[in-house]
């Protein structure tokens, strides 16, 4: 650069001077700062929405294990049921019977009628069947199948729409023998 000494000693710049202080270097480079912690909060911003979404979907599978769960009990709940009843399971009361929750399910007692075989038997099938409207939803399908020699098979299928990656029709099978 060449630069025009003045009659005082300081130093300028030959064309468009400008005084060429302290700060002279550090000019060009105003609002770099911001910048950077402009950066920093969208950074930020991303993970605090990833983090999110994981809450979001952890919620969503927990529900869908809490569920299954669920299922899990009132398979074994009507198997005890049937255990108390052998009159009724040596009859063939529970053989080969289904039942849905009524889509109007509300509260217990909605399900009163579906049951079939003894009074026991009855009441035992329409106690599953509101459990199953009470713990899973309405729409929950619950089958029972014997096998032959005791052996039983309990199905129950449900709405799993909100688990992640899942279908909305779940089936769970659950085989004993009485």
């Amino acid at each position: 650069m060449n630069y025009d000494q003045s009659k005082r000693g300081a130093m300028h710049l030959k064309s468009n001077s400008v005084p060429l202080g302290k700060n002279a270097f550090f000019h060009d480079q105003s609002g770099v700062g911001l910048i950077e912690v402009l950066i920093a909060v969208l950074v930020l911003s991303i993970g605090f929405l990833g983090m999110a979404a994981l809450q979001s979907k952890a919620l969503s599978n927990n529900n869908s294990a809490m569920v299954r769960s669920i299922g899990t009990i009132a398979s074994y709940s009507i198997l005890d049921a049937m255990r108390v009843d052998l009159a009724g399971v040596r009859a063939g009361d529970y053989d080969n019977y289904t039942v849905t929750v009524p889509d109007t399910w509300g509260e217990p007692g909605d399900c009163a009628g579906l049951g079939q075989g003894s009074a026991l038997t009855r009441t035992h099938q329409n106690q599953w069947c509101d459990d199953l409207g009470s713990l899973m939803g309405p729409g929950t399908q619950g089958e029972i199948v014997s096998n032959g020699g005791g052996n039983y098979t309990i199905t129950i299928t449900f709405n799993d729409e909100r688990a992640t990656g899942g279908a909305a029709a779940q089936t769970m099978i659950t085989r004993a023998k009485l």
